[in-house]
C-alpha cells in the first residue's frame, strides 16, 4: 500500500535540497532531480557489481549482467511492455527517436511516403525524421494549428486521407504542457495504416504509460526527466516489429558472427545496443521507475496539477500576462509570455530571486514560430515541489514584472 502523498516528505528523499535548502526549482521540464534512492542505486551498482555485461566469464561480469538485465524487465514492467526484450536502451528519448528514425525510416521510407508530426513536437522529434527523409526522398509534414491554437482535428483527418506512412505525436509538449487527444489521433493514425511514434519525454514522469493499451509502435522516453540519471532512456516497440528493423549502429554486442566476409547481427534489441551500453544508469532508472511506482500515481498527478493551478490563479493578480495553451488539456506546465517585457529579461531577474524557470523556445522552434512569438518563460511543477514554491515564485515574477516596466 502507498503512503499518504506528501510533497514535503519527498522533498527530504532528495539531497540537493540539503545544499540548496531556498531554492525554488520549477524547471523540471528540462530535468527533474533524483531521489536518494537513485543515487543509492548507481552508487551501490559501481561498489559491488561494477563490469560489463554479457561477455564476462567471471562473477562481477555476471552480477553486471543481472543487473543491467533486471533493469530491462524492471522497465518494461513499467510501461506493461509485452516482453522485456521490446525495451532498447538509449542515451534517451532524443537518442531513442533517431533509432526509429534511422533503423525503422530508412528501411520503410520511399520517394513521396509522408512522415506527419504535430506542430507541438519538439526539435528531438523532428529533426530526425527531416534527416532521413533528406535520405529516402520522403516528405515530413506538420499537423497544423486552428484558430485556437490548437492541433487542428479537421486538417489531420485531411493530411491522413493523402495517405501517411508514420505518424509522430508528443504525450504532451515540452513548451506549453498541451496534451493532444492522443488515444483518438492514434486510432485514426492506425485506421489509416500508418505507424505511429509517442515522445513520451514529458508524460512518463506524470500520466505514465500502458504501451499495450496505447495503440502506438515506438514510445521514447528519457530517464532523467523521470527521477532518473542522464544519459539514459529507451525506446519500445513491439517485438515483431522490432525484429524487421536493421541495427543502425555498428561495433560489439549488437552482433552474431562478424568475420571480413560479413557480419550476422544478434535478435533484438541487443541489435540496437551497439557498444558498452550505460549500466549503471540503467540501474539507476530502474531504480527511479521503482520510486515512482511506490508513489500514489493519482495523487501524484492530482498534487501537480493543483500546483499548476494555484500559480495560474496567481497570475490573475498580474497585469499583461498569458498562458500559452490556455483552455487546452494540458499538463503540469505552465508557459508565459508578457506583453512589452522580454521572457529573457524576466527569467535572469527570477533567478536571483532563488526561482529557477525554464526561458527560450524549449526546443520547440516550429511551434513557437505558429504561435507567432520569439520565447516563452516556463514553468513546469515535479513531485517535491510545494505550495510555499508556488508562491515564492509569484512574489518573485509579480516584483519583477513592477521592477522591468
Amino acid at each position: 500500500m502507498n503512503a499518504p502523498f506528501s510533497a514535503a516528505r519527498i522533498r527530504d528523499e532528495f539531497p540537493v535540497f540539503r545544499h540548496h535548502p531556498d531554492l525554488v526549482y520549477l524547471d523540471n521540464a528540462a530535468t527533474t532531480h533524483k531521489p536518494a534512492t537513485v543515487l543509492d542505486a548507481e552508487r551501490t551498482f559501481y561498489e559491488t557489481a561494477n563490469a560489463n555485461v554479457h561477455r564476462a566469464a567471471h562473477r562481477l561480469g555476471s552480477a553486471a549482467t543481472d543487473a543491467f538485465e533486471g533493469a530491462r524487465t524492471r522497465i518494461a514492467a513499467h510501461l506493461n511492455a509485452a516482453h522485456a526484450d521490446e525495451i532498447v536502451f538509449t542515451r534517451g528519448t532524443t537518442e531513442a527517436i533517431n533509432l526509429a528514425a534511422y533503423s525503422w525510416g530508412r528501411a520503410n521510407l520511399r520517394p513521396g511516403d509522408v512522415v506527419l508530426l504535430s506542430t507541438l513536437e519538439h526539435h528531438a522529434n523532428i529533426v530526425p525524421w527531416q534527416l532521413v527523409a533528406q535520405q529516402t526522398g520522403a516528405v515530413v509534414r506538420p499537423v497544423p494549428l486552428g484558430a485556437d491554437g490548437q492541433l487542428d482535428p479537421d486538417a489531420y483527418q485531411a493530411l491522413l486521407a493523402r495517405g501517411v506512412k508514420l505518424v509522430g505525436l508528443t504525450q504532451c509538449s515540452n513548451a506549453t504542457g498541451v496534451q493532444p487527444p492522443l488515444a483518438a489521433m492514434i486510432a485514426a493514425a492506425k485506421a489509416a495504416g500508418a505507424t505511429v511514434l509517442v515522445d513520451g519525454a514529458q508524460g512518463i514522469a506524470h500520466d505514465g504509460v500502458d504501451v499495450q493499451a496505447l495503440g502506438a509502435d515506438f514510445y521514447a522516453f528519457s530517464g532523467h526527466k523521470a527521477y532518473g540519471p542522464t544519459g539514459i532512456g529507451a525506446l519500445w516497440a513491439r517485438r515483431e516489429l522490432l525484429a524487421q528493423m536493421p541495427p543502425w549502429q555498428g561495433g560489439g554486442e549488437m552482433i552474431e558472427r562478424v568475420s571480413f566476409d560479413g557480419t550476422t547481427f544478434a535478435e533484438p534489441p541487443f541489435r540496437f545496443e551497439a557498444g558498452t551500453p550505460p549500466i549503471a544508469q540503467a540501474v539507476g532508472l530502474a531504480a527511479a521507475l521503482g520510486w515512482l511506482a511506490n508513489l500514489d500515481r493519482d495523487a501524484l498527478l492530482a498534487h501537480e496539477l493543483a500546483l499548476r493551478d494555484r500559480f495560474e490563479a496567481g497570475l490573475a493578480g498580474l497585469d499583461d500576462v498569458r498562458i500559452l495553451g490556455a483552455g487546452a488539456p494540458r499538463g503540469a506546465i505552465s508557459a508565459l509570455t508578457f506583453d512589452g517585457i522580454h521572457p529573457y529579461d524576466v527569467a535572469q531577474f527570477l533567478d536571483g530571486y532563488g526561482v529557477a524557470a525554464r526561458v527560450g523556445q524549449h526546443c520547440a522552434g516550429p511551434l513557437h514560430q505558429a504561435l507567432g512569438i520569439a520565447g516563452s518563460l516556463r514553468f513546469s511543477f515535479a513531485a517535491y515541489n510545494t505550495d510555499a514554491d508556488v508562491d515564492t515564485a509569484l512574489a518573485a515574477l509579480a516584483s519583477t514584472l513592477e521592477l522591468l516596466r
